[in-house]
């Protein structure tokens, strides 16, 4: 039996060794492509906003601002949609609907990135610009942010964080759903016992309870919209401009990537630099994996006092 045990520890301690060293793997070699560019631009390849091939200039400030930008205005749009939903399926929707609805929304995850871009250029795009955006103009236009300054332009921030926030709500809505679910039916019956409302047990007990998986949904959420690629490839305007309205043009560093690798995958600088853009993306994602799991140890301490 002791010799059985041994064998499965050994073979899962393999798999696991075998994922440790892909990810590192592709870590090293992210660094070790993009190393060159990285110490001839040094920290100006971050607060540089020039990007030339042929001076030599590589700075990523501008399509790294276009980056967050765009994450957070996805984020503002897809996460109160994705909590609400995640709320009614787990406190409030019959099983019979629950059972239908969720699978729809699961569905979502399975359809190509590149569909969604065709979607929103060819269908949202006409109705963003003729009617949602001088909508918003007229209605909110005396703020500078709410101010439509292409009036003929059919992609940008807006229509681009629109069809991410598409994109990202299963994730968020499945993630959160069962986080709430797994909060047990004890704590439940507890704060219906000492009086409280359903709503007043929601928003006490389930949703502090529930809250570092919810964490953990909007942070995967945010990983797959900061590296999206063909959607954003087809909607942002590829225009290396910082934003000043939701409905200008941008530039993200994804996109940068898949515009210039197949030009200039030959040229052993300009394919350095490339590769520079994907370690600071992926090192920005680090940051967003270490920041949750500091909110998820605040919240759990809180939770626990």
């Amino acid at each position: 039996m002791k010799q059985h045990t041994d064998i499965h520890k050994g073979i899962f301690f393999g798999i696991a060794g075998i994922t440790a060293f892909l990810v590192l793997a592709i870590i090293g070699f992210l660094i070790y492509a993009a190393a060159p560019v990285l110490k001839l631009s040094g920290i100006g390849f971050i607060t540089g906003s020039v990007w030339d091939y042929d001076t030599h200039q590589y700075g990523v400030l501008i399509f790294l601002i276009d980056t967050v930008i765009l994450t957070l205005l996805t984020l503002l749009i897809a996460v109160p949609i994705s909590i609400f939903t995640a709320i009614y399926l787990a406190e409030w929707a019959p099983k019979w609907l629950e059972n239908i609805l969720r699978p729809i929304v699961e569905l979502l995850v399975g359809i190509p990135s590149v569909v969604y871009g065709l979607f929103g250029l060819l269908i949202l795009s006409n109705f963003f610009m003729n009617y949602l955006d001088p909508f918003i103009d007229s209605v909110l236009g005396f703020i500078p942010l709410f101010r439509n300054n292409h009036p003929n332009f059919h992609v940008g921030f807006l229509i681009t964080a629109t069809i991410l926030a598409v994109m990202v709500i299963p994730t968020i809505v499945a993630l959160s759903h069962d986080a709430m679910r797994e909060v047990s039916c004890e704590y439940r019956e507890a704060s219906m016992a000492l009086g409280a409302t359903r709503w007043e047990t929601l928003k006490n007990v389930i949703i502090p309870v529930a809250f570092p998986g919810i964490v953990t949904a909007v942070v995967f959420a945010m990983m797959r919209a900061m590296g999206e690629t063909m959607a954003v490839v087809m909607l942002m305007g590829n225009s290396p401009v910082i934003p000043v309205t939701l409905f200008d043009p941008g530039y993200t560093m994804t996109a940068k990537i898949l515009n210039d690798i197949m030009f200039y995958v030959s040229d052993p600088e300009a394919r350095a630099a490339l590769f520079g853009i994907a370690v600071v993306l992926f090192f920005m994602e680090i940051l967003a994996v270490a920041g949750v799991r500091l909110i998820c140890a605040w919240a759990q301490r809180r939770t626990q006092s």
